[in-house]
């Protein structure tokens, strides 16, 4: 079938309990292809790593990040974890701490997917992360939407002030780009800038021309 994105089968690998050994070789598999990376002088950016609910649910998630991680050295300068808004809600306590000592292990956390949860603003500002990732489908809307372009502009304020990075996804237009720079948005990624690739295809992107 060639390449099969990450939605044809991540559903099922949730459903099976498999997502958790999945999980745990993705976090160790871009760790690893960082250090090899850095190993050949090449200066990548740091890898963001979606983590599911199946894994943040796990009593033992630190110690199995740390499983994940262990045999990287400085894994914690090299990976981000992902996290969505609703996740953290599920046991907003319990996230805080697990959160905490993930900022320990030198890791920073990113909500991803705000805007389209239900968090309480009181517990984000408690929360122990690093940036907010504004959704899609508020970006996508923005150039023909006044009502979303103000949920995008409250939601950078909202990040300044609480001295968080803001990144916004699913950028695909230069339209979308241009009114994100007015904003003042801190990140943008999106197909505009790349599509996903294979790591020898990205290693090629990151050696100097």
């Amino acid at each position: 079938r060639g390449m099969v994105p990450p939605g044809a089968f991540i559903g099922l690998l949730e459903e099976t309990g498999m997502i958790l050994e999945v999980g745990r070789w993705a976090l160790r598999r871009a760790a690893l292809e960082h250090a090899a990376w850095s190993a050949m002088g090449l200066k990548a950016g740091r890898i963001a790593v979606n983590v599911s609910p199946a894994q943040l649910r796990r009593k033992d998630f630190v110690d199995y990040v740390k499983d994940a991680l262990g045999a990287v050295p400085d894994a914690g300068e090299r990976i981000d974890l992902e996290i969505t808004e609703s996740m953290l809600m599920e046991d907003i306590e319990g996230s805080i701490a697990k959160l905490k000592a993930m900022r320990e292990l030198g890791l920073n956390i990113a909500v991803d997917d705000f805007g389209t949860g239900y968090s309480s603003l009181s517990y984000l500002a408690r929360l122990p992360i690093s940036s907010l990732k504004i959704d899609w489908s508020f970006v996508i809307q923005m150039p023909k939407s006044p009502e979303q372009m103000a949920i995008v502009s409250t939601v950078i304020s909202l990040a300044r002030a609480l001295n968080l990075k803001v990144v916004a996804e699913g950028v695909e237009t230069e339209e979308q780009a241009n009114l994100l720079r007015l904003l003042r948005c801190d990140e943008v990624q999106g197909y505009l800038f790349g599509k996903p690739v294979p790591p020898d295809e990205l290693e090629k992107l990151l050696r100097p021309k």
